[in-house]
């Protein structure tokens, strides 16, 4: 019995010494001196170009025509020159009716209305990969109390 608890108590404090850790030492961070600085290089993100701000004039049309009316051939100029001046933009030419008729005369009637405008736009210069064409028929009325207004073509930047 005496030699067991000896046996035992060694066993012990074996125990003990194993599972104590050593003791790790670190080692010592080099210093940098304050004098010397370290060169800072300046990172040039390149900008992407800002689009610009292209805001293009609407058109109208006579009750069920898709004919580009005389007031409108000014408008459709000045909208040539702008695009023109930003040959990166792209415009999607929407047709629009006034609700007499039904959905599907005022859907064609509203294409009919982009593509002269588009032809129109082409005849100006504009190339054809620049611009595509649309048509909402009655479904977006510029003002639902004006059915005049609504007989138009939109040109949207993008």
């Amino acid at each position: 019995m005496r030699y067991m608890k000896l046996i035992l108590s060694l066993i012990f404090i074996l125990g003990i010494f194993i599972a104590c850790p050593k003791k790790q030492t670190v080692a010592p961070v080099e210093e940098v001196p304050a004098e010397e600085e370290i060169p800072f290089e300046e990172v040039q993100i390149p900008e992407e170009p800002a689009k610009p701000e292209l805001v293009l004039e609407r058109i109208f049309f006579d009750f069920d025509k898709s004919d580009i009316r005389v007031d409108a051939v000014p408008i459709l100029e000045k909208n040539a020159e702008m695009l023109k001046l930003y040959p990166e933009v792209k415009v999607v030419i929407e047709g629009h009716c006034c609700e007499i008729g039904t959905a599907e005369y005022n859907l064609a009637l509203g294409e009919r209305r982009a593509k002269a405008a588009r032809d129109y736009l082409l005849m100006l210069g504009i190339t054809p990969d620049r611009l595509s064409t649309v048509s909402y028929g009655e479904e977006k009325p510029l003002d639902p109390t004006n059915l005049e207004r609504n007989r138009r073509c939109e040109f949207v930047v993008q």
